[in-house]
């Protein structure tokens, strides 16, 4: 059976000592999460991921949601308890505002332990994750009195939340949407149409469920600009505000899928449903985009907490199974065997997973600091600065963290062997699970079309500005730094590829837009290389100024930091270079095929 163990100290180095948490005490949410309480927040959360969660996991992947007659679905019974102690705990509304029964505390707290929870099991914390995801859309686009009437309950879990956007005919292209809405007189609508793929989209966890649905309004323009934002609950409230009629929407099935089979992904019929408009009518797709882009940075994050989970259990199995001997000679002589950690091509796997997810933890955790201070500081600079952040690093932090994610779990699998392959070890479900990170909230080719043909350019390349020169800086300030030397000089040589491929770009994809969709998943995932070798540079930096200044019973906590990152800048950072050499090729030879030769 899998085990997970919460990386606690991990985060802590990241969040206090690299990214400096103490810094933004001034932000609001702040002074009531000091780094002792962020500790205890952070030791309890994991408490619960490990003993309360995890457990849930495999059970959860076997029992599966069961769809009824009825168009009820029942969730695996291990987790109606696991959901009532992480209700009770207030987990669900850490970062939501006071004002709506929240905690407010940093959305980089709320990462920190949504990370652990991700890694417990993934497919249970989707029904609180697009709950958030639906509480972040009402908060920003809401009425005092829409809000009033639906975050408190949500926020409590007492209520969940969805997001309703695919189609049977479509999925990306949501200006095809066909699901209308057509004015009640009253200021309500009725909602009609089917939606797909909807994660939580009907369970037996909460009492009321709380669905976001696109939809057009009759007579409105077609395409995206004519598309509309509705909150459609499952049960209508009464006066009394508590759960009353039930209203038009209806589980039609669930979809059988490859994995996460602990969250119910159901077809959801809308036969002329009572829906509120959230937002301006005909301004759905930019309020639902405040719910999506929550939501893409969530599944990163889920990226990175599967393959957290995988390497934890690969890591423990490789100590354990005893298999060959070293090529350098026993390591083992007392046994018939060494442990195939001693094998040099397990440790690439090992060490190439491990460097992966402490920087991908680092890059979350820096970007999570940035959402505080675009919602938070009082300074209309550094909200702006913070928020191109954001909007840069969101297709990068989805993208990259989850074929990576999906990457990595089976890089895991593999080190158990036949034995990866058997699903009592766990590693299958890992597998299963990471795949479909890769492809909801926007399939991870979008995210890099995004990145090139929207983000760079935004603003006159502000954001991407910006990067540019304090990864630049970076390296300048500790290029006469011989301990340094080792990683400024390969992170400057990746952010010179990236550069490179960004001039490219720039000369070759305006007069050639295939140009721009040939690179767009190269130049992704080197963009993604260099967010990650910064992550290292400033940890590696930090690392060293512990040592230096005595880090006793943590030194070899530190020194596994220099060698784990000496590990990404020689033998992962290099591949700069191949990606560099991708799309500098062009389009022509990926273009010339006709169609019918495949």
């Amino acid at each position: 059976m899998p085990i997970y163990k919460a990386p606690v100290n991990d985060t802590l180095f990241v969040l206090t000592d690299v990214l400096g948490y103490e810094r933004y005490s001034n932000l609001p949410g702040f002074s009531d999460a000091t780094p002792e309480i962020l500790e205890a927040i952070l030791a309890e959360g994991a408490r619960l991921a490990e003993n309360v969660i995890q457990p849930t996991n495999r059970a959860g992947d076997i029992e599966g949601c069961v769809h009824h007659p009825d168009g009820s679905v029942t969730t695996p019974a291990v987790f109606k308890e696991a959901y009532r102690q992480y209700r009770e705990g207030g987990w669900l509304g850490l970062a939501v505002p006071v004002e709506y029964g929240g905690q407010g505390l940093p959305h980089a707290v709320h990462s920190a332990v949504g990370e652990y929870f991700s890694s417990a099991n993934m497919a249970f914390m989707m029904y609180a994750g697009l709950t958030q995801g639906a509480i972040a859309a009402i908060i920003a686009h809401g009425t005092d009195d829409q809000k009033n009437t639906w975050l408190p309950k949500m926020t409590q879990g007492a209520w969940t939340g969805t997001m309703n956007l695919t189609e049977p005919h479509a999925g990306t292209d949501l200006g095809m949407l066909r699901t209308k809405a057509v004015r009640n007189g009253d200021g309500t609508y009725r909602i009609s149409g089917q939606k797909i793929f909807i994660s939580s989209g009907e369970h037996d966890l909460a009492e009321n469920i709380v669905h976001l649905v696109l939809a057009r309004i009759e007579g409105a323009p077609e395409g995206t600009k004519g598309i509309s934002l509705f909150i459609v609950p499952k049960f209508l409230l009464g006066a009394d505000g508590t759960p009353g009629a039930r209203n038009a929407v209806f589980c039609g099935s669930i979809e059988e899928k490859m994995g996460i089979h602990g969250n119910a992904t159901c077809v959801m019929n809308y036969d002329e449903a009572t829906g509120y408009l959230l937002g301006e009518e005909n301004g759905g797709l930019r309020a639902m985009f405040t719910m999506m882009n929550e939501a893409r940075l969530s599944v990163g994050m889920q990226g990175l907490s599967v393959a957290e989970v995988a390497y934890q259990n690969a890591a423990i199995y490789a100590r354990e199974r005893i298999q060959g001997r070293s090529l350098s000679g026993p390591k083992a002589p007392e046994q018939r065997a060494d442990p195939i950690i001693v094998h040099p091509d397990v440790r690439r796997a090992l060490m190439t997973m491990r460097a992966f997810n402490e920087a991908g933890r680092a890059l979350v955790l820096w970007t999570a600091l940035k959402s505080d201070v675009a919602h938070r500081s009082g300074d209309d600079k550094q909200r702006q600065t913070a928020d191109d952040h954001m909007g840069l690093m969101t297709p990068v932090i989805k993208g990259v963290l989850t074929d990576k994610g999906f990457e990595h779990a089976v890089m895991a699998q593999q080190i158990f062997g036949g034995h990866g392959y058997i699903e009592e070890h766990g590693m299958s479900q890992f597998v299963r699970d990471a795949r479909i990170t890769q492809i909801y909230e926007g399939a991870n080719g979008i995210q890099a079309l995004d990145l090139v043909g929207r983000k760079l350019g935004m603003n006159g390349g502000r954001a991407v500005q910006a990067f540019f020169k304090e990864v630049g800086d970076f390296c300048e300030e500790h290029r006469g730094d011989d301990k340094m030397a080792p990683f400024t000089k390969a992170l400057k040589k990746g952010l010179n590829d990236l550069q490179a491929a960004t001039m490219w770009l720039v000369q070759n994809a305006m007069q050639k837009p295939d140009n721009a969709g040939a690179a767009s998943t190269d130049y992704l995932h080197l963009f993604g290389l260099v967010a990650l070798g910064y992550m290292w540079g400033q940890m590696v930096k930090t690392a060293q100024a512990k040592l230096a200044n005595g880090a006793g019973d943590a030194a070899a906590f530190y020194e596994n930091k220099l060698t784990t990152g000496r590990f990404f800048m020689e033998r992962v950072m290099p591949e700069t270079a191949v990606r560099l050499a991708r799309i500098s090729s062009g389009a022509d030879t990926m273009m010339a095929l006709p169609a019918e030769a495949f």
